[in-house]
């Protein structure tokens, strides 16, 4: 399509093509790497309050008997949806929209709440390897309009924004695999402005704490919220400048695209490694972390839960198979391999110079 075309295609059609493609092209490199296992399931479905997605997810399923069998997979759990979806964001909704999204014009009491359209593709992939990092990214459109005066206008747009991000969420501290994440992510980043990955970066450290824990998830990546047409208060005042539409589409796409270069090479290297009881024990207590996170903090969870007609099933699939909490644990002390994860949660590192 080119940018003459484009410009006459409203802006959630061109989100909407783009985001069908990445999901496919996603579960496809997932299923080629593990071509033995089952391919995901491809669950499409339909919103009775407007709209559409499919999710494709990844689980062995148990055995005829319903016992829950061991596997040689790759992967354990993992996800990649896509909605597409529409409707009226009811007053709760909007209340904690306005807390999220301070620097949008949002109305206070609108009656009878206000039209909203949402794009998003989510993805989540828990691998079997204790060696194997956890992965997640996620990036959207976002629009509220006015009530349509009649079904032929189309609607005032009120606000419109761009989100996402990707982090990795390893049990096991290798810094390799850090600094081959966080470099595809900057290379991405810098394509579109020097500025943007240190803020980025910065907003994902921020974003991926457990303050009852005084941890963080993860390792960190990139964080981004309210990219929309005016100035954005995580950047320099080199970058303070409106961007248009296209400019933040631009940017989302590279990152969506850089996804499989960031996570794949990891995941092809640590597949395989032979790992113990131990590590595995490790790997269930620190998704039990990541579980804490994705109900208790994360902001889309939360507004998935309160939007009318929410699907559950595919809100909840980031949650892991199987997890484990254990009362005071043991592991994660000083001088383990498992305490050199902890010191680089409690403080977060930068991988890449910028």
């Amino acid at each position: 399509m080119s940018l003459a075309d484009a410009s006459t295609v409203p802006m959630r059609k061109q989100v909407e093509k783009y985001l069908v493609g990445l999901q496919d092209e996603i579960v496809s490199a997932f299923e080629a790497l593990d071509p033995n296992t089952p391919p995901f399931k491809r669950d499409s479905w339909l919103r009775p309050q407007g709209g559409s997605g499919q999710s494709c997810v990844f689980a062995i399923p148990p055995s005829e008997d319903g016992a829950i069998t061991s596997s040689t997979s790759i992967l354990e759990r993992a996800g990649v949806n896509i909605s597409l979806v529409h409707g009226t964001l009811p007053p709760a909704a909007i209340k904690q929209m306005r807390a999220d999204h301070t620097s949008m014009p949002l109305p206070e009491n609108p009656p009878g709440g206000l039209p909203f359209f949402a794009a998003g593709l989510s993805l989540i992939v828990h691998p079997r390897n204790p060696n194997a990092a956890t992965v997640h990214a996620n990036y959207r459109y976002f629009e509220i309009t006015e009530p349509a005066s009649d079904d032929s206008a189309e609607p005032k747009l009120i606000a419109w924004w761009f989100g996402g991000g990707s982090d990795l969420t390893p049990s096991y501290l290798i810094e390799e695999d850090a600094v081959h994440f966080h470099t595809v992510l900057k290379t991405a980043c810098d394509t579109h402005g020097a500025v943007l990955f240190p803020a980025f970066k910065k907003w994902c450290d921020e974003y991926f704490y457990i303050p009852h824990r005084g941890e963080h998830r993860g390792l960190g990546g990139i964080f981004l919220d309210d990219l929309n047409a005016g100035p954005h208060l995580r950047l320099d005042d080199a970058e303070k400048r409106p961007r248009t539409p296209e400019e933040n589409f631009a940017l989302i796409q590279t990152l969506g695209n850089a996804f499989l270069p960031s996570y794949l090479p990891i995941l092809s290297r640590r597949h395989a490694m032979p790992f113990t009881a131990l590590q595995r024990r490790w790997q269930l207590v620190r998704r039990g972390r990541y579980v804490e996170f994705n109900l208790v903090y994360d902001r889309g969870t939360k507004f998935g839960l309160m939007a009318p007609g929410a699907r559950i099933e595919s809100i909840l699939m980031s949650l892991p198979e199987t997890v484990r909490w254990e009362y005071m644990t043991d592991l994660g002390g000083e001088g383990t391999e498992e305490g050199k994860l902890m010191e680089v949660l409690r403080q977060p590192k930068e991988w890449v110079s910028v």
